[in-house]
């Protein structure tokens, strides 16, 4: 088996240029005094399809022949693949069929269908649907387009790292998400065989590292199925095509928390006004959360995928406010009498803490006779200013705890 080559990506990337969208690789003054890192955003959730998986689907495509095309094509996903090649084989006029998990999210599913993609849910998992996706391929003569482990995949996505260099040539590292490692395989390859002092480090959510596990192992490992924010990286197995290229040029891989996920969609929709879902923002949790030793480095880290349900960012945003402590449950207990909700409500006035709920319970928390409990959910700027109010709180002589 032939690993992909710098001339593969590079011709890959002449073949989709006239239609794929060379997105932006803006530089990120806020993330830059964060992290430490002079930062830019590759942000390739700006694409039609708000992913980056177009590039390798429309590679694919494109290298089909009439007869292979007159079939059709038939894929898995757990949604921004799937989305890629449907609106590529749509508007080829090739027939696409798309298995994607039975919990796929339903704005990915929605997005699916109305670019033109037959959708079939099918499995617990994405590798449920793969499986099935594999078979109906193989009985109905559809060809089978794999999210990560084909190499005309591969060398659509190492596109990226071409664009990369061009837009910014003194990059000294490259920060990517990694789910089968479709995505990081032809990045690393385009950049390494180009200038390899630049630094490639993949990003996987804890939750499901199977890239990690393969590179340990030297051959992929099957891990048990998990939940994750980053739908789009839960990938149980890393490909076999992937892991070489992997193992040759990517300097290292490293994990991060479903919190540290959730922080980081929080800071790029506040900060930098862009739309991440989980996977899209596992690399900027890296450089958020400092999961990597790239300090000082020109850091460009991608923003891969911006397919996020907006019931789902708003669960999102509420847990990375949380995490942050900027949205906070607090139990005090204030004297049973006139005015001392006033009191206590006043001082969160003072303090410029807003108040989102509030409830007042005698009977419940084991409140003694002539007190109260008031439990309130509340905002603040961060943990500093949590901090104020707690002191604020003991030194008036309340009894305070924080509800988690």
């Amino acid at each position: 088996m032939e690993m992909v080559t710098l001339n593969d990506i590079e011709a890959a990337h002449h073949r989709i240029r006239p239609t794929i969208h060379v997105t932006p690789c803006e530089y990120s003054e806020t993330f830059s005094a964060i992290s430490g890192n002079p930062t830019f955003f590759k942000l390739e959730n700006l694409h039609m399809t708000g992913s980056f998986k177009e590039r390798g689907a429309l590679n694919k495509l494109l290298l089909m022949s009439p007869d292979e095309r007159a079939k059709g094509v038939i894929c898995a996903s757990a949604g921004n693949h799937a989305q890629g090649v449907a609106y590529h084989a749509t508007r080829l006029g090739i027939r696409a069929i798309i298995y994607m998990p039975e919990h796929a999210p339903i704005t990915k599913i929605n997005s699916t269908e109305r670019f033109g993609g037959e959708v079939v849910l099918s499995g617990k998992s994405f590798d449920e649907a793969l499986a099935q996706a594999k078979s109906r391929a193989e009985s109905d003569g559809f060809t089978f387009v794999h999210a990560f482990d084909d190499p005309a995949v591969i060398a659509g996505q190492g596109s990226i790292g071409l664009e990369i260099l061009s837009q910014n040539p003194f990059v000294e590292a490259i920060l990517t998400p990694v789910g089968g490692g479709g995505l990081i395989g032809g990045i690393a390859c385009a950049i390494k065989e180009t200038n390899p002092k630049i630094k490639v480090v993949g990003v996987q959510t804890s939750s499901i590292p199977s890239m990690q596990a393969a590179l340990a192992a030297h051959h992929p490992v099957e891990l048990p199925a998990a939940t994750t924010i980053a739908d789009g990286i839960a990938v149980r197995r890393a490909g076999a095509q992937t892991l070489p290229l992997v193992e040759k040029y990517v300097d290292d891989v490293v994990t991060v928390e479903e919190e540290e996920i959730a922080s980081a969609i929080l800071y790029l929709l506040e900060k930098e006004k862009a739309v991440a879902e989980g996977a899209g923002a596992a690399a900027v949790a890296a450089l958020l959360h400092n999961k990597t030793k790239l300090k000082g480095k020109k850091t460009v880290s991608l923003v891969c995928g911006g397919n996020i349900d907006p019931l789902f960012l708003s669960h999102i945003i509420e847990r990375g406010m949380v995490k942050d402590g900027r949205l906070v449950r607090i139990r005090v207990i204030v004297p049973d009498r006139p005015g001392a909700l006033h009191a206590l409500t006043g001082l969160f006035a003072e303090k410029r803490v807003n108040v989102v709920s509030i409830a007042h319970e005698r009977a419940y928390h084991g409140v003694t006779l002539g007190n109260t409990s008031v439990e309130t959910t509340i905002e603040t700027r961060g943990s500093e200013h949590l901090d104020e109010l707690f002191a604020a709180l003991g030194s008036l002589g309340y009894r305070y705890d924080r509800v988690l």
